[in-house]
């Protein structure tokens, strides 16, 4: 059973920085793709970033330039530097892991994590 938990999140002062962690648990046997997502006050979830197995990158308009994912395997670990914060950035940011495949076998099972808040104030 895959598990995701995340910290880092906490209070800023807008234009300063945080960075998120998320602990993957149960994927060492597994290619597997990692998200970042998040959700502000009154809005859907929206997509923030994310890494393939190769290192792959992708990223929302909105924090290009801003927000770097990053990953260790080793570590089973995924990251999301968040620099230059703006109040809009105050969300509960959550991460996802998408397997692909788990030992031999084809995998396609999605996992959430609880989620972490980041509050932005000015």
């Amino acid at each position: 059973q895959v598990q995701l938990t995340e910290s880092g999140g906490g209070s800023v002062q807008a234009g300063g920085s945080l960075r998120l962690s998320c602990s993957a648990f149960g994927v060492a046997r597994c290619i597997y793709d990692m998200s970042w997502y998040r959700q502000a006050p009154g809005k859907e979830r929206e997509f923030v970033s994310d890494i393939d197995s190769r290192g792959t990158t992708s990223a929302a308009e909105f924090v290009k330039g801003r927000f770097t994912i990053s990953r260790d395997d080793a570590k089973q670990m995924l990251y999301l530097q968040m620099n230059s914060l703006t109040l809009e950035d105050t969300a509960i940011y959550y991460c996802k892991v998408q397997l692909r495949r788990c030992g031999i076998y084809r995998d396609t099972r999605e996992y959430w994590g609880q989620g972490t808040q980041v509050t932005v104030s000015s």
